[in-house]
Formats: C-alpha cells, sequence, structure tokens
C-alpha cells in the first residue's frame, strides 16, 4: 500500500474518501469543531477515527523506509560484489602463465623455499 491509496471510511455521522494524510487531518477537524460544540461523545469518535488513520500512515511510512533501507543494502552488496570482482581482476592482469600458482601469503613468518 503506497501514501496515494485511496481510503473509503464510515466514521460517525459521516462518509468519508481520501488518503490516509486526508482522512487524518478531516477526523480531527470533526473532532475539532464536535468539541467547540461541546459533544465530548462525538468528539472522542472522531479522535479515534483520526488516530487509526495516523496510525496507518505511520505503518506505511515504516514501511517504505525499511524498504528504502533494504533497497540501499541491496545496491551496496552489488557494488562490494562488483568492487570486489574488478579487484580480482586487477591482481590477475599481466599473469597469462597457467602453469604459475599464485603462493599462499603469510604476514607472520617467511616460509623456506624448497629447490629439488
Amino acid at each position: 500500500m503506497n501514501r496515494n491509496h485511496v481510503f473509503d471510511s464510515h466514521g460517525p455521522d459521516v462518509r468519508v474518501r481520501g488518503t490516509a494524510q486526508q482522512l487524518f487531518e478531516k477526523y480531527l477537524q470533526h473532532g475539532r469543531d464536535a468539541t467547540g460544540a461541546g459533544d465530548r461523545v462525538a468528539a472522542e469518535a472522531y479522535f479515534q477515527h483520526a488516530e487509526h488513520y495516523f496510525r496507518i500512515m505511520n505503518a506505511m511510512a515504516q514501511a517504505a523506509q525499511q524498504s528504502q533501507q533494504e533497497r540501499a543494502e541491496r545496491q551496496a552488496v552489488r557494488h562490494s560484489s562488483r568492487g570486489h570482482m574488478n579487484s580480482a581482476d586487477d591482481t590477475n592482469e599481466g599473469h597469462h602463465d597457467q602453469d604459475e600458482m599464485p603462493q599462499p601469503q603469510h604476514d607472520s613468518e617467511p616460509q623456506p623455499e624448497f629447490s629439488e
């Protein structure tokens, strides 16, 4: 569900249609109007509906953020694997001798060379 998803809402005494953001704002305004008119019960019902759409907006924002983070991680993995492949190609450049085996590198102690 994206942030432009349109909802049909059947609130107390009113039917409202719009995005989660629009419905949140509309129910909040209805709640304020009911509070101003002295109808605390209707105001509470409108505020509860506003809270519902506020929670939907937060859930959609979290989902979008998680999706963006996963996309960035996948992109980073792709870039690092390309960089790894390129560096492997760079180290093998100029070595066309198939009989030559790469020697393991040990940083701790030099290894003696054996001659036949």
